[in-house]
């Protein structure tokens, strides 16, 4: 087993906060939803990998706070889009690690070369008519330098500026133009 470093962040998944169960097709806010967001095939994402719950659980949890997000940052799109979104891959930042404690939990670390990663295909839509789509591939390499401390707190906060970053630069002059 490889030496943990005295700089690595130690996030015990106790700190994760709870959420509503949802099934794999999601939407935040049922009620002028911006957002309609796929989960395909979670079971085969890269790492969305609980340190003290059920899997199922623990991606629910995952999948709601990300579909909450991706729905507040919908907001600023301009009356009348909406996304659609397919996620196919989640990578969160930093790995599950077990403890050498009996009885005792996993712990999930945070260091910079676990990086958080999502791969998705979206469809920007005017009512029925698609104005921008892609697939995309992002990844937030130096996702600890630049994590806000705004959310300190929030154990999704690498993934959340992750897609932030991205979604400002995806819809930077279709927001402006709002």
């Amino acid at each position: 087993m490889r030496n943990v470093k005295a700089s690595w962040l130690l996030v015990p998944a106790l700190m994760v906060l709870s959420g509503a169960s949802l099934a794999q097709k999601s939407t935040a806010e049922p009620t002028a939803t911006k957002v309609e967001i796929t989960w395909q095939d979670p079971k085969s994402y890269t790492d969305v990998r609980p340190s003290n719950e059920s899997r199922k659980k623990f991606r629910d949890r995952v999948f709601n706070s990300l579909d909450k997000y991706f729905n507040q940052l919908a907001e600023a799109l301009p009356e009348g889009q909406t996304l659609e979104i397919t996620v196919t891959d989640l990578d969160l930042a930093g790995q599950v690690w077990p403890t050498m404690r009996a009885g005792a939990f996993d712990i999930r670390i945070i260091d910079r070369v676990y990086i958080p990663r999502m791969e998705f295909s979206y469809q920007l839509k005017n009512g029925d008519t698609v104005i921008k789509s892609a697939e995309v591939n992002i990844k937030e390499m130096a996702f600890m330098n630049r994590v806000s401390r705004l959310r300190s707190s929030d154990p999704f906060r690498y993934e959340k500026d992750m897609i932030k970053r991205w979604f400002d630069d995806e819809f930077e002059e279709t927001i402006a133009k709002n």
